[in-house]
């Protein structure tokens, strides 16, 4: 079983930059899509991100800003985030694809990782 840890979430003013992490212990994720969503308070959890061995996925709301990567040497996935938004704002979990059905939804995600929280003010 995999492990997901998240970390470097803030507090961050529009405009700026946040990287967020996404770290495993258990297994290597080197053989896995691993995917990035985020939830607003009072909305579903949504798709934000996801990679593969040899792609790159992302929503419309975050093309061009946001950019995901991977580091199999160190276990880990980033989430650069640029230009960020007040509507970025959300508690973001990283998650991984379990190989099959449609990538940009929760329910084909596993292993969630516990979050973390990301604020852009205004």
């Amino acid at each position: 079983q995999v492990q997901l840890v998240e970390s470097g979430g803030g507090l961050v003013q529009a405009g700026g930059s946040l990287r967020l992490s996404c770290a495993a212990s258990g297994r290597t994720l080197s053989g896995y899509d691993i995917g990035w969503f985020r939830q607003a308070p009072g909305k579903e959890r949504a798709f934000v991100a996801a990679i593969s061995w040899s792609s790159t996925y992302y929503a419309d709301s975050v093309k061009g800003r946001f950019t995901i990567s991977r580091d199999n040497a160190k276990n880990t996935v980033y989430l650069q985030m640029n230009s960020l938004k007040p509507e970025d704002t959300a508690v973001y979990y990283c998650a991984v694809y379990r190989g099959w059905g449609n990538r940009y939804g929760v329910e084909e995600y596993v292993y969630w990782g516990q979050g973390t929280q990301v604020t852009v003010s205004s």
